[in-house]
């Protein structure tokens, strides 16, 4: 391929990205508005039915029910960490061996 036809095949690429971003960021602008003026435009209220409608708000009628809720978030803060704590520390070792620096 000669770097005219790259240069338009990358052109074309780019149009059709940033046409689907702009289609998608349009509707999600539009979702926004429309769940704010559901609420008045109260974006903490916005938020507290967000946090309702998956889960991460209510009331528990015991304190086994609450127990288990704030386990399970829990066990999903240390898989986070457990994924991201490796990658942090790989990025940390790469850092050192820049050219350049001496240690």
């Amino acid at each position: 391929m000669t770097q005219r036809t790259q240069n338009k095949e990358k052109s074309i690429f780019l149009i059709i990205m940033a046409g689907t971003a702009g289609t998608f960021g349009i509707w999600a602008l539009m979702a926004f508005v429309t769940g704010l003026s559901s609420v008045d435009y109260q974006v903490g209220e916005m938020l507290r039915h967000f946090l309702v409608a998956t889960g991460n708000l209510g009331e528990y009628e015991t304190l086994v029910d609450f127990y288990t809720h704030i386990k399970g978030v829990e066990y999903l803060l240390a898989g986070a960490f457990f994924v991201a704590f490796p990658i942090f520390f790989k990025y940390i070792n790469q850092a050192d061996k820049a050219p350049g620096i001496k240690t």
